[in-house]
């Protein structure tokens, strides 16, 4: 019966109870019945009967008289939850505030906290569940700094793994709201001054300084819960030495020297993408990062995440698939380049990229960058008249040159969405293409910006410069270093290339041809049919608008 029961759908509506309703759901508040306790006070397993005769089980919270916390959290919590709703956020179910008690009813989650399951429930989370758990909490957030449900953003000011919650699949549910702040959402550094509150090991070191709280806060704190989930270690362990009680400070000291591996839970250590695991840690060293202006946001963690899953799950197919494939199978893929391009990112052991890591600019810094968008800077070439114009751009802060794309009529409404795609092909590196080096959203605004490549497109060398026509030897070396450029990005999942033309092959400060990545952003098929040039498509496209890995070499 309490399977039944407990996987009904709980009232959409928080009501009052009577404390008569409590009493008989916890049988007198029965220890029997208790299944864990906090700041708060005890929290009890029970079963709550609502007007239609329906059971639920539920979580019933009792504030014990002498907490730390009372009725301002208490009433925080109540007004809060009233109207916030979301999938990866508790739900509470009512309260009662009868006769000097201060009770709350949330939906019970069976598998308990995070923070239990990592310190002393004695199980172990695969990386899968891990990074699941940890874009489930990353939504929820994103879903009280937006403001979506309410006028303003919330700011939740306690994340911690204890406040994260999981149901009976493992999906994660951010609760206890008791010192949740409200605060505008028109700029991601408004702050609000409050008292400092939270937990030890989870506070923003800006905010514990100053007083001011902003939703980077938050960041900060689910920085530390990203590290929590790699290394199975608590935020604060004091019966270590000084220097590795906080793991915030130990895991920033071992990355710096280059001892990453040494962090990770050993249960999950030879799980981990090499690639996943380069993501998952950048994105946790960035929300930790003492400036709370250099963090990213939580919308930008929840495509980062998503992309460690992707990233992920490619790394274990190709697992399953490599257990079944030959060694000499897997030689004689591309034999004529396997020399040159070796390492799992593409690019030769001996020669490693000096690429920066995908970031997002804003709209500002492009603009400076390119004198305003000035017409003497465009690239494009058909200029002005191209549907989506280049621009060349310096960045200020490093004097780096760099190609920008403004769309004009933007494929990519939603912006995470345009984010998610941008974010993926920036984490491609390779000496065979133009490396995309981040993006800009802000407003209608969408923009790419990638590598600058100096000498200009093959298609000009081709076809405009008569006078100085490519000899046969560049002409081979095309050929070889695109060959390259697909099976990299063929290994990588990015096989859709309709609009592989003279065009979209460029020529850097050597005068070595790469691949522009700005069309590999082209994944939809709405956009493909509207920009790609289908005269370089392979014939199946036409009749099927799908393509293949092979369609990359239709001659």
């Amino acid at each position: 019966m309490e399977a039944e029961m407990s996987s009904l759908p709980y009232p959409e509506l928080c009501r009052q109870f009577s404390l008569d309703e409590i009493l008989l759901a916890t049988q007198n508040f029965d220890d029997a019945l208790v299944v864990g306790s906090g700041g708060f006070g005890k929290v009890y397993k029970a079963t709550i009967t609502v007007e239609n005769g329906a059971t639920f089980i539920v979580a019933i919270k009792r504030l014990d008289p002498g907490s730390s916390q009372g009725a301002p959290e208490f009433w925080a919590e109540v007004k809060m939850l009233q109207k916030l709703r979301h999938c990866n956020l508790v739900s509470l179910i009512g309260y009662c505030n009868d006769n000097s008690e201060m009770i709350l009813i949330y939906e019970f989650m069976p598998n308990g906290t995070l923070d239990g399951h990592l310190k002393e429930y004695g199980t172990s989370m695969s990386w899968v569940q891990r990074l699941n758990i940890s874009i489930g909490a990353a939504r929820g957030l994103h879903y009280l700094h937006t403001g979506t449900g309410t006028q303003h953003g919330v700011i939740h000011r306690d994340v911690k793994s204890s406040n994260i919650l999981l149901d009976k699949d493992y999906s994660a549910k951010i609760s206890d709201f008791g010192l949740c702040k409200i605060g505008p959402t028109n700029a991601p550094h408004t702050y609000v001054n409050t008292l400092i509150r939270g937990t030890f090991g989870y506070l923003d070191p800006e905010y514990f300084l100053t007083g001011r709280l902003t939703r980077k806060s938050d960041v900060f704190a689910f920085g530390v819960v990203l590290f929590e989930l790699l290394c199975r270690r608590p935020a604060l362990d004091n019966s270590l030495d000084d220097d590795e009680c906080s793991l915030v400070k130990w895991a920033h000291e071992c990355i710096e020297k280059g001892k990453l591996y040494e962090i990770i839970d050993v249960n999950i250590k030879s799980k981990i993408s090499r690639k996943c695991l380069k993501v998952f840690v950048e994105i946790a060293d960035r929300c930790l990062s003492s400036e709370s202006k250099k963090r990213p946001t939580m919308a930008e963690i929840v495509v980062t995440l998503e992309l460690c899953m992707t990233l992920q799950n490619k790394f274990n197919s190709r697992v399953k698939q490599d257990a079944g494939t030959t060694s000499i199978a897997r030689m004689i893929k591309w034999p004529f380049i396997s020399h040159e391009v070796t390492s799992e990112n593409g690019v030769r052991e001996d020669d490693k990229l000096k690429v920066p890591p995908f970031k997002v600019y804003t709209f500002d810094q492009l603009s400076s960058a390119t004198g305003g968008f000035s017409v003497g800077n465009i690239v494009s070439e058909d200029g002005q008249k191209a549907p989506n114009v280049v621009y060349k751009g310096k960045l200020e802060d490093d004097g780096r040159l760099i190609a920008i794309k403004r769309f004009n009529q933007s494929p990519w409404p939603d912006a995470l969405k345009f984010m998610d795609e941008a974010k993926a092909v920036g984490q491609l590196r390779s000496h065979r293409l133009a490396n995309m080096l981040g993006c800009c959203f802000e407003g209608k605004e969408r923009l790419l910006v990638a590598e600058f490549m100096p000498h200009e497109t093959l298609s000009k060398h081709l076809f405009h410069w008569k006078g100085k026509p490519l000899n046969w030897a560049m002409r081979l070396r095309v050929a070889l270093y695109l060959a390259q450029a697909l099976d990299y990005c063929s290994s990588e999942g990015w096989s859709l290339y309709h609009d592989l033309n003279a065009y979209t092959v460029l020529f850097d400060q050597d005068c070595n041809p790469r691949l522009s990545s700005f069309v590999l952003t082209k994944s939809r098929l709405v956009e493909m049919m509207e920009s790609a040039d289908l005269s370089f498509s392979p014939p199946e496209y036409y009749s099927t608008a799908t393509g293949v890995t092979t369609g990359n070499f239709p001659g």
